[in-house]
């Protein structure tokens, strides 16, 4: 059975998403506590660990695009993809566990170094993982259905590794404080190999299709040049680029908007949950209206509801309370779900368009962008958010803040994301791979295959 004939099972499906929980597990847990750690229980100096935190982050930019490239030109028994899975386990349970422990050094200098290189080692050894994982996608089915299948089951699993990530580590850890260093360390290491199983079991649950072993390997510059070329990939990552932007400064403000515009601080767990809870529940949804319509018009859906539900949650008053913030949380996750599907789902499809031009699979190059993408967003929104707050006059020590600061959050939260997202969906309008374009792209690629295999 060729790849574009070929439809996944339930097995398959399942083995492959379940991958993505083993990654948002590990990756939550040095979200949520990784800064605290450095701070409350190593003990260094705010400027210093921050420092440590931006030399491992930076650094990762480069590791994504090499990865991407050395798995697009593997050739094994098990495939291109798969052997990184297996033989980057360990190697990551490994440098996980470090970035946990305590080494017996006085100086705060040379703690910082220690914990840089340690972010880095963790930033490399998850590359080597996450990254051929992703570029699995298009290697399963061509199917464009399937694909968008896939992903929710992925995204399922994403959300569900989320969500233990944020629960688990904080209630066996308790008070992050150095009383409880070897509480960290042992929990640390314990997420790390726990998240390493379903990765394993995305290694021993799926095949690639082997005819893409047998096509000629790409330079890292016909790579590079592959993308540069491909209109539907450069379309999705924009959209994907601009979606995540918005997700990220609305999860980075929602704490402050809490505190500080609604009073409730006490509730962010709550709310948080929810949300997740319901993103969860919304995956069918979107998967049953990406195949109702396509990836295409669900997403502008999902967006356009999206804007107007952050932006009407901008101004929600603090007499609202609780109640109100439930709802608006409910309402989040329903866009979140849209989120974590389409923007995901859109990106694979250019990879046939780029068969088609070049005669070439470059996968890994392609997802290897769509992740650095995604971090250098990340790694600007924080800034954003604290420019923001600091023209504003916000001022920490205060017990409420200045109007102005107020105001600046809720800019935040509301209207700056939404602006993101239409901007996405005037991107989406003129996206040139719908579902009906994608088919005759595989049928073209079929041709060209049985006229070199005939």
């Amino acid at each position: 059975m060729t790849g574009t004939e070929k439809k996944l099972s339930l097995r398959s499906k399942l083995m492959y998403g379940v991958g993505d929980g083993g990654i948002n597990l590990a990756d939550t847990m040095v979200s949520l506590l990784f800064a605290m750690f450095l701070t409350d229980v190593v003990g260094l100096r705010p400027g210093l660990a921050a420092m440590a935190v931006f030399i491992g982050r930076s650094s990762d930019y480069l590791n994504d695009p090499i990865i991407g490239y050395l798995s697009d030109r593997t050739r094994t028994r098990w495939g291109r993809r798969r052997p990184y899975l297996l033989f980057g386990a360990l190697p990551f349970v490994i440098v996980y566990t470090l970035l946990w422990w305590i080494p017996p050094i006085q100086s705060q200098v040379w703690l910082a170094v220690y914990y840089g290189i340690a972010f880095v080692l963790y930033d490399t050894a998850a590359t080597v993982i996450y990254m051929p994982y992703f570029a699995l996608t298009p290697e399963l089915t061509q199917d464009y259905d399937e694909r968008t299948t896939l992903t929710s089951y992925r995204m399922t699993f994403s959300i569900l590794g989320g969500m233990i990530g944020f629960v688990v580590p904080l209630a066996l850890i308790g008070t992050l404080n150095v009383e409880n260093a070897q509480r960290v360390l042992l929990v640390g290491a314990g997420i790390g190999l726990l998240s390493i199983l379903p990765i394993l079991a995305v290694f021993f649950g799926t095949r690639e299709s082997e005819e893409y072993q047998k096509q000629e390997q790409p330079s890292f510059k016909q790579s590079l040049l592959a993308v540069a070329q491909n209109k539907p990939f450069i379309f999705a990552l924009i959209i994907f680029t601009l979606t995540w932007i918005a997700l990220d400064l609305i999860q980075s403000t929602l704490l402050y908007f809490l505190k500080y515009r609604m009073q409730i601080p006490e509730q962010g767990d709550l709310i948080f949950g929810l949300l997740f809870v319901a993103a969860l529940v919304s995956i069918p949804f979107w998967e049953w209206a990406a195949r109702r319509w396509n990836k295409q018009k669900a997403y502008m859906a999902g967006m356009a509801f999206m804007a107007i539900e952050t932006t009407a949650m901008g101004f929600a008053r603090p007499e609202w309370g609780l109640p109100a913030m439930l709802a608006f949380g409910t309402l989040a996750g329903f866009g979140l779900g849209a989120i974590q599907i389409l923007t995901w789902a859109m990106i694979p499809d250019g990879i046939e368009w780029d068969e088609l031009k070049t005669g070439q699979r470059h996968e890994g190059m392609f997802y290897s962008l769509v992740t650095t993408i995604r971090k250098v967003a990340a790694s600007l929104t924080l800034p954003l958010l604290l420019l923001v707050l600091e023209w504003t006059g916000y001022n920490a020590t205060l017990p409420t803040q200045p109007a102005s600061a107020i105001l600046g959050i809720q800019a935040l939260i509301g209207p700056i994301p939404a602006v993101f997202l239409g901007i996405g969906i005037l991107f989406a309008m003129f996206y040139p791979l719908n579902r009906e374009r994608h088919a005759r792209l595989l049928s073209e690629l079929a041709e060209r295959r049985a006229a070199r295999e005939g």
